[in-house]
């Protein structure tokens, strides 16, 4: 993860999967608010079933190849431990971006198995579950073995936010089972996590990006951003704080505005639908025929037309014949 490709893929990763998560959210709240709960994951319904589990196998996907990337891919020797079989300290970090994955690996898995097998889950079980991988996510950057410090940590500790939002409103969501605000908070954190993963990707690993003072330097094998000055420092974070709280300010937008489009959207459903139905019923009624009885017993039928007059038949087959 301390590459540039490191923070872009997970950071899609998040992004994708939050988006994928707000728009379900969003669109099964305005369809059914009465009727609504929350969920921790969502069935794809493209594909004709054949996509249902998109999202579990996308994250079980996901996972192992951080895993294989933290491990085994991207370290020299393609695979991280010391002649001794101990973790170098260069290698310290790829056990605790690897055990992060581990975490969301387990939730993904098992949800999809219990999903196959039609086992009954708990209530909040999986919520819990995916809760845990957020618990160690923040855990793991907050007591990072890397050490980030200066403008570096602190985009780092801009993120640990983040990522707490994430697992508080996950836990919330178990007591709650029926927030739409819970489920939304949670969707919308995660992509922001994604977002800002992206971000940092570009901010910490591209020279054009870093900021004015600071550079890239190798350190323990790992590069890391440093500061030429005091000043460099306070005005690198400065700007990180401006850019998080854009970034907060373009996804509460976006978020508000998905919600409007998809109440929109679903309120001109509503509207056409008695209009279809009263259409159908004007197509019935312009041409149907009304059964009465005539004097002398004679059969009558009336055929009416919205367009015209009714149209008074007498029933050749039940009128008596003439010279009886």
């Amino acid at each position: 993860m301390g590459t540039f490709v490191g923070h872009v893929l997970p950071g899609a990763g998040f992004l994708l999967i939050g988006l994928w998560h707000l728009f379900n959210t969003i669109t099964n709240y305005v369809r059914s608010p009465w009727e609504f709960h929350t969920r921790p994951w969502f069935p794809a319904k493209f594909g004709a079933g054949k996509l249902k589990y998109l999202e579990l196998v996308a994250i079980i996907a996901g996972s192992c190849l951080s895993i294989s990337a933290e491990l085994f891919i991207g370290p020299a020797r393609h695979q991280p431990l010391a002649d001794d079989w101990s973790i170098p300290p260069e290698h310290l970090n790829n056990f605790e971006h690897s055990s992060i994955s581990l975490f969301f690996l387990i939730y993904a898995s098992v949800a999809l198995y219990a999903e196959l097998r039609q086992l009954t889950v708990p209530p909040g079980a999986l919520h819990l579950m995916a809760a845990l991988a957020f618990s160690q996510e923040l855990l793991l950057f907050h007591l990072h073995s890397a050490d980030h410090m200066g403008a570096e940590g602190h985009y780092h500790w801009l993120l640990q936010l983040i990522v707490a939002v994430s697992l508080s409103a996950t836990l919330l969501e178990i007591p709650f089972p029926r927030s739409f605000l819970m489920a939304t908070v949670r969707s919308a954190s995660v992509l922001f996590q994604g977002a800002w993963f992206v971000h940092m990707g570009f901010m910490l690993w591209i020279p054009a990006f870093i900021p004015r003072g600071c550079q890239m330097e190798r350190s323990r094998g790992h590069g890391i951003v440093n500061c030429a000055s005091q000043e460099a420092t306070m005005r690198a974070k400065a700007l990180a704080n401006l850019q998080f709280n854009w970034y907060l300010a373009g996804i509460l937008i976006f978020t508000v505005t998905l919600y409007i489009r998809t109440v929109g959207i679903y309120t001109e459903k509503a509207a056409y639908q008695p209009l279809e139905r009263k259409a159908a019923n004007e197509s019935d009624n312009t041409a149907h025929a009304a059964v009465e009885m005539g004097s002398h017993g004679v059969e009558k039928r009336y055929f009416r037309d919205a367009s015209q007059s009714s149209i008074d038949v007498e029933s050749l087959e039940e009128a008596p014949q003439l010279g009886t």
